[in-house]
């Protein structure tokens, strides 16, 4: 089974669609719908190691390769990552905040059923 490193260079961005890259890859490993359509192919090879080590596995290979497609369903960026350069992601310190002064959609619903249940007729 040829790896992701060879199978990468066969889509092109701009003209590969999303079906020719399930026909390539098959399935993603899993995938995002956030903002845009995310495709994430994982890859790892490992294998045993020496009986002094007590059989630990020793890590080969770890490709991760992230191909985002646009709303006409075209490739519009492959990212592929190995195991050497995995971990030199930067991630973001930001933090979101919650406002807990509004009251949400549920809060309000589940205030409305309990009145109802307290005063079934309204007369309250």
């Amino acid at each position: 089974m040829p790896s992701l490193d060879k199978k990468k260079n066969e889509l092109i961005i701009n003209v590969t669609n999303k079906n020719d890259i399930y026909n390539l890859l098959g399935p993603p490993s899993t995938s995002s719908s956030f903002d845009k359509d995310i495709l994430i192919y994982i890859e790892r090879t490992t294998s045993s190691s020496k009986l002094s080590k007590l059989g630990k596995k020793k890590l080969i290979k770890s490709n991760v390769l992230i191909l985002e497609i646009d709303n006409k369903g075209l490739l519009a960026e492959k990212i592929f990552l190995t195991k050497n350069n995995i971990n030199k992601l930067d991630f973001t310190k930001d933090t979101t905040e919650m406002n807990l002064t509004k009251k949400s959609f549920v809060y309000d619903f589940l205030s409305s059923v309990r009145q109802k249940m307290n005063d079934p007729l309204g007369k309250k």
